[in-house]
């Protein structure tokens, strides 16, 4: 048996004649029913994918209705926030605002993971950790994110409305499903997606102990269920862009290693910068010949993961930085920094807003 069943808002009113117009000419709603006859105190309007019920002498009080629209300034010739006779308030506005990117506010952080910061519980179950503690003035989000116990992730299909997104697995295995990108894709540890502006995705399951470096531009973003999508869809589009964006699956086995623009280091390009149109840039760096240098950039952001190994992180006017696994950095532009004493078995991962900037190495 379907049992057929409804919600609605109630509202009050003081003279429900006042606000029959106001809801259905106004705000473009139907009047569903009203009662009683004779001389009604209650009426229920719908539209917009919201029901009411206005009836005089109910205790709620007004209350407040968001209306979004592709045109808020045509919906109700151009307000943008009105007061229904009842005193209910009405805002109109964006359905789909404007990605909005803040301007970098720099500053040079470390975020050591002896020092004990926080993990919160966030969406599906998964563990948080905050790498970048004043998100650089809401420019950018570092979370180190984890799943202790395995197996089948509580995940739906969603987007995130971003300028830009990177999953880099940094220990496990996490299978996701993408829109237009085939079946399962499963990412290993030292492989990473690039996830384009709103391309649908669910993550699906998990090993034991997953542990994945997620970077969101900006901070602050959005995250919107799609309940109509249904994944993996039936069209296997990899040269699909999203935002100018195109997805990227990056593999570590059998990568190639070249030499770093660092000296003293080598590393491994994942093809972000050429899938983004150089919005920005994801190398994995590793212990090269020669001796570590001085040096100086320019990119807006710089943040980097310590994965591996241990290094003494010094810049210019700054105590020392002793570093090892799980630790992270920024490093503002202009700033001259050394990576010093690397070990051998040191792995970065660095990524760079935007993809293509200029490095300098200097004497101290």
């Amino acid at each position: 048996m379907i049992l057929d069943i409804r919600a609605e808002v109630r509202l009050p009113t003081y003279e429900l004649r006042d606000d029959i117009p106001f809801y259905t000419k106004t705000l473009k709603m139907r009047m569903d029913m009203i009662y009683p006859a004779d001389d009604p105190t209650v009426a229920v309007f719908s539209g917009h994918g919201l029901r009411l019920r206005i009836e005089k002498g109910a205790v709620e009080a007004p209350g407040m209705i968001r209306v979004l629209t592709d045109d808020p300034d045509g919906f109700a010739d151009g307000a943008r926030t009105l007061v229904a006779p009842n005193g209910t308030k009405v805002e109109i506005d964006e359905l789909n605002p404007p990605l909005v990117l803040p301007k970098v506010q720099h500053s040079f952080v470390v975020r050591r993971l002896a020092d004990q910061a926080p993990w919160v519980i966030g969406r599906a179950g998964m563990h948080y950790r905050d790498l970048v503690p004043d998100r650089l003035g809401g420019a950018m989000i570092a979370s180190h994110i984890r799943i202790p116990d395995g197996g089948p992730v509580p995940d739906m299909v969603h987007f995130h409305k971003v300028g830009f997104q990177l999953i880099f697995c940094v220990n496990g295995w996490v299978d996701v499903l993408y829109e237009d990108q085939g079946g399962m894709r499963r990412l290993h540890e030292g492989d990473c997606f690039i996830q384009p502006p709103e391309i649908r995705h669910m993550v699906c399951e998990a090993s034991d102990d997953l542990q994945v470096i997620e970077i969101g531009v900006p901070a602050d973003h959005v995250t919107e269920v799609d309940h109509e999508m249904t994944l993996p869809t039936p069209h296997d589009r990899p040269n699909r862009e999203w935002g100018g964006q195109r997805f990227v699956h990056n593999l570590a086995e059998n990568a190639e290693w070249k030499d770093f623009r660092l000296s003293g280091f080598v590393c491994r390009d994942t093809t972000i910068a050429a899938n983004t149109m150089a919005v920005a840039g994801v190398q994995v760096i590793r212990r090269g010949a020669g001796e570590p240098q001085w040096a100086r950039h320019d990119a807006d952001i710089h943040f980097t993961f310590v994965m591996k190994g241990t290094m003494v992180l010094q810049g210019e006017g700054r105590d020392p930085f002793a570093l090892e696994t799980g630790d992270a950095f920024v490093i503002p532009p202009g700033m001259k920094t050394l990576y010093a004493e690397p070990s051998v078995d040191i792995e970065l991962l660095e990524v760079t807003l935007p993809g293509a900037f200029k490095t300098k190495e200097t004497n101290q």
